[in-house]
């Protein structure tokens, strides 16, 4: 997954759905970068709770989890 950074202050984050996700099937997660900040929410609670780690942190678990 290729994350652009959005613009500004985060205040209108520009998510990106899993690829595991489809339009009929299960819906998964979806990530938005900012400088500094990567967003992570359930696609199916838009307006739920977030999870807001460093780059560093997100690149740790994407290759983490790339390999099992």
């Amino acid at each position: 997954m290729t994350l652009k950074p959005s613009p500004g202050d985060g205040s209108a984050l520009e998510w990106v759905k899993s690829s595991f996700s489809s339009n009929d099937g299960p819906d998964c997660v979806e990530v938005a970068a900012t400088p500094g900040t990567i967003h992570v929410r359930d696609s199916k609670a838009e307006h739920g709770p977030q999870l807001a780690v460093t780059p560093e942190a997100w690149a740790g678990f994407v290759s983490h989890v790339a390999v099992n």
